[in-house]
């Protein structure tokens, strides 16, 4: 076995060896989101996927950072204090700007030239990835720490110098990998937002703008009541100790947590016949846009439109859609636009305090332009979903595989010479998904 090969050593034995030196950073409350001042690397900064994240950072006056340490290039940023699941975790600094970082973050610095840092990183990051991290953590009130002994105790394989090197070189390939899927997935997710924006505002025609109860419109297009366009209703929620309503149900029963697909395609749960005529269930058809009308969390306010007969929960509403009228996928699209105003109302107090109502919706106003133009629209919006969905694959299946190797080389089960790096190579950028001038 390749394991054979590897001894063990905790970071207890390597700080003793003075092969590498550990220093925490330093608390400071008033911080802010803006920029001003220097930032202060915190515990959020530090990914579950092993790298570092500064989409959200925290920064500190100039004055509170002075003669503070901070990291360099090549240092390991390990988060020392947090939930008890997330302490331990760790990534390599790559930067070259020098950053000053928070009490609950230790530094480790490699003072040998002969341990591959990336290796060191990676090694650190699968203790905490296969739960050995959380046994070590010691409990506090609200968080846990890894601190002291029980950082020394953190124990890692330890193969030859140039074994390390090839690893924290593979590892590293295929996270760069997944970080340009995730970065493009983002830029997609964008561009579908900045997209959208202009093609409800201002249509395929080059046609001079409105102003209407909704904001600016293309002069053509109608303001109609989403009402207008098809029945609106909700279902409702068959009891789950009555037998007759589930066993045997070959019906299916949607949730909200299907509104998260696009398109509906299937189901998870059925009911009976009996169901659907006792419990005065909804026959909704095909071409429905069904969307999440109860929630705290996220799902509020997400749409779908259906592709199979179906029935609802109680938290979902429909609008059964006359095609005739409008495209499905039109309005649905149009919806999304209008997700964080969805959750505001929501939000609003009184009965509808976390809900939208079906009356709400029947009222709602949404542009209408004519069914070539909402079908036009349709079509540029299912390129970028397209993708979007592309991207997102990718890195899921990056990051999959990022995982399977960190453990099988950890492991010893396989080598980084035995790895093919071309199912990660870097491919040919693809042209831009755009939409044409508008006048």
């Amino acid at each position: 076995m390749y394991e054979s090969s590897f001894s063990h050593r905790t970071l207890g034995d390597l700080i003793d060896a003075n092969e590498i030196q550990v220093t925490t950073g330093f608390p400071f409350g008033g911080h802010n989101s803006n920029g001003d001042g220097e930032v202060h690397i915190r515990p959020f900064n530090v990914g579950t996927d092993g790298s570092i994240h500064l989409d959200q950072i925290k920064s500190i006056p100039f004055h509170a950072a002075s003669e503070k340490p901070r990291l360099q290039k090549g240092d390991i940023v390990f988060n020392n204090t947090n939930t008890k699941e997330l302490a331990g975790k760790c990534a390599l600094w790559t930067s070259d700007e020098e950053l000053v970082f928070s009490n609950h973050m230790t530094r480790i610095r490699l003072l040998e030239n002969s341990i591959d840092p990336a290796y060191l990183s990676f090694a650190i990051f699968h203790h905490w990835m296969i739960g050995k991290s959380e046994m070590l953590a010691r409990s506090h009130v609200a968080q846990a720490s890894i601190i002291g002994a029980r950082f020394r105790e953190i124990e890692v394989p330890w193969p030859r110098a140039d074994e390390q090197k090839s690893i924290g070189q593979l590892l590293s390939h295929v996270q760069v990998a997944r970080r340009t899927e995730a970065s493009q997935h983002e830029l997609a997710r964008k561009l579908k937002t900045a997209t959208m924006r202009n093609l409800f505002t201002r249509g395929m025609r080059g046609e001079l703008q409105k102003e209407t109860e909704i904001g600016l419109a293309p002069g053509s297009w109608e303001i109609v009541q989403l009402g207008t366009l098809g029945k609106i209703g909700n279902g409702s929620t068959p009891k789950k100790t009555q037998p007759e309503y589930w066993v045997g149900g070959f019906y299916p029963w949607l949730t909200s947590a299907k509104v998260y697909d696009r398109e509906i395609t299937s189901a998870d749960q059925f009911v009976t016949d009996t169901a659907l005529a006792k419990c005065h269930l909804p026959r909704v058809k095909p071409g429905a846009v069904l969307m999440a009308i109860t929630g705290q969390g996220k799902t509020l306010g997400h749409c779908a439109v259906l592709t199979i007969e179906a029935t609802v929960s109680q938290h979902v509403a429909y609008l059964q859609t006359d095609t005739s009228k409008a495209n499905p996928s039109f309005v649905r699209g149009y919806l999304e636009t209008q997700y964080e105003y969805l959750r505001q109302v929501a939000s609003g107090g009184g009965s509808t305090k976390g809900a939208l109502t079906c009356a709400f919706l029947k009222s709602l106003h949404i542009p209408l332009p004519d069914l070539a133009e909402q079908q036009e629209i349709v079509t540029i919006l299912d390129s970028i979903d397209r993708k979007i969905s592309l991207h997102q694959q990718r890195e899921s299946v990056l990051d999959e595989l990022f995982r399977s190797l960190l453990n099988k080389l950890m492991t010893g089960e396989v080598t980084a010479e035995e790895i093919d790096t071309s199912v990660v190579a870097p491919r040919e950028p693809r042209p831009k998904i755009g939409i044409r001038e508008q006048s």
